[in-house]
């Protein structure tokens, strides 16, 4: 945050499945924090609606109004829709080995494709570029491409490099020629 930049989002990657193991002397780790960062206002949220209501489709009359009344009764009503589906809450399931391929198995730390992609979604429309500051094993890449984003991504291990370039071209995603 002392560079600028605004945290707009906190989620929980819950690991449905397993959990990192570390001492001995505390509960196993079986989430982690995601954080959504922006350089003031957000500019695009597309929000995930995959969780069913309680109360289903229907319409509600609600309070509109504390402050002004009508003449009738003294209060201000509307009447809303409520959807079918609602927002997803913060904590976000997966498990842990979905969407493994060969290649990303070779990474000792992949993320599922199902949580990237989410998160893509989420955080940027089609034609955007999605950067990943970890390419790993390549999965942030795989996404972008089969959902229409642009791609940065930086690796220092020239071993996951490669993975990620065979990994691409399995796919049918790798588009360079060198």
């Amino acid at each position: 945050m002392e560079c600028g930049f605004n945290l707009h989002d906190t989620m929980i990657y819950e690991k449905n499945g397993c959990g990192a193991s570390g001492s001995n002397k505390c509960y196993l780790q079986n989430f982690e924090y995601m954080f959504v960062f922006s350089k003031g206002k957000i500019k695009t949220y597309n929000l995930i609606y995959d969780r069913e209501n309680k109360i289903g489709e229907q319409k509600q009359i609600v309070n509109a109004d504390r402050v002004h009344h009508n003449a009738d009764n003294g209060r201000k009503y509307r009447e809303i829709q409520t959807k079918k589906m609602g927002r997803r809450f913060n904590i976000w399931k997966y498990n842990q080995t979905s969407g493994h391929d060969e290649f990303s198995k070779q990474h000792p730390a992949p993320f599922p494709e199902d949580l990237v992609k989410d998160h893509m979604i989420s955080w940027s429309n089609e034609g955007d570029i999605v950067m990943d500051i970890f390419s790993g094993s390549g999965t942030t890449h795989k996404v972008a491409l089969e959902n229409n984003r642009r791609f940065i991504g930086f690796e220092i291990a020239k071993e996951y490099c490669d993975i990620e370039e065979e990994r691409l071209k399995s796919n049918g995603l790798w588009k360079y020629d060198y």
